[in-house]
């Protein structure tokens, strides 16, 4: 069932649109196991960014505010233990396409590269020319919270992003319909070829894209699937709650609110929470990662920023503030 979208100056509020509070199944039960259960949630309305946050609103806010990524600082020895003191030098994980690859090692695909940011996502002398109303990368967590306060806004929680990004379209495998490309015409902006040694993007195309370059979905908002990952609020789980036995007790606004249980149990020494992001990225392709859904989550730890994720922010009714 799909609900009409009130496209209405008072759905719309500088740059921001409503979305409907409502009742709906969260997860999926189809897919990878952190997905599961699939269950009813409810969530009251609230108000979201139309886009991502852009290279040239991010710019704005550092302007206003002098604020340093956590890309652009030195890492502290002391919050990484065992780690190689070479590697401790400001920078941000970056996607470089291989040739070839051998096994299932991304660091064949993933490299820490030293002095990559938002302002030069490829390191380098790399730079924002052309690419201002992309989506901003190479933000962690605490970049992320910060501009959204400053914006008098907040992170979505995870479930708040998944109704939005559902476009008030329920039981479907995306958010506009069952078919990943609708007519043969892609809807998102993931991965074209086979990743990530193949890809069939134009040269110059491979990343990210300008916001508003797919169809919105039903809310009007652009870019929730594909082209970055998006953080929200709510700290990592590997599974969602089991569903309620009785309609009195559906989940009300959930939060994920256990930061220790958020911990990497491959990495013991290392005290870092892991957030939840959302909505899949330009590199996500049915051979790899098939997580350009609304149900789709994957894990991030809050300290690290990558060339693939980036947030947008919302606005709560007053009263409703989480």
């Amino acid at each position: 069932m799909a609900l009409a979208f009130d496209d209405t100056t008072e759905s719309r509020r500088d740059g921001l649109i409503w979305i409907p509070g409502r009742t709906f199944t969260m997860g999926s039960n189809d897919h990878y196991p952190e997905e599961a259960p699939a269950h009813p949630v409810t969530v009251d309305g609230f108000w979201m960014a139309e886009t991502p946050v852009t290279n040239r609103q991010f710019k704005e806010f550092v302007q206003a505010t002098g604020h340093v990524t956590i890309a652009e600082k030195t890492p502290d020895p002391k919050d990484y233990p065992g780690a190689k003191r070479e590697m401790l030098r400001a920078g941000s994980l970056l996607f470089t396409q291989p040739k070839s690859v051998d096994g299932p090692d991304i660091s064949q695909w993933w490299t820490f590269k030293f002095g990559a940011n938002w302002r030069r996502p490829l390191g380098g002398l790399s730079d924002l020319r052309g690419k201002l109303d992309h989506p901003v990368v190479h933000v962690a967590y605490a970049d992320a919270v910060a501009y959204a306060r400053w914006a008098g806004m907040d992170l979505p929680t995870e479930a708040e992003w998944e109704l939005a990004a559902r476009g008030g379209v329920d039981d479907t495998e995306f958010a506009w319909g069952n078919e990943l490309a609708r007519g043969g015409m892609p809807m998102a902006n993931t991965w074209s070829g086979t990743f990530p040694t193949n890809s069939t993007k134009p040269k110059g195309q491979e990343r990210t894209s300008p916001v508003r370059s797919f169809p919105p979905n039903g809310f009007g908002l652009y870019d929730m699937i594909g082209n970055v990952w998006e953080w929200t609020s709510d700290y990592w789980s590997t599974r969602h709650p089991e569903p309620a036995k009785h309609s009195c007790c559906i989940q009300s606004n959930p939060r994920g609110r256990d930061a220790e249980a958020s911990y990497d149990p491959r990495q013991p020494e290392i005290r870092i929470a892991r957030r939840v992001l959302k909505g899949g990225s330009h590199l996500c392709a049915p051979n790899y990662c098939r997580r350009y859904r609304p149900a789709a989550r994957h894990a991030e730890p809050e300290d690290t920023s990558t060339s693939h994720v980036g947030f947008r922010c919302v606005r709560r009714t007053e009263g409703e503030a989480k």
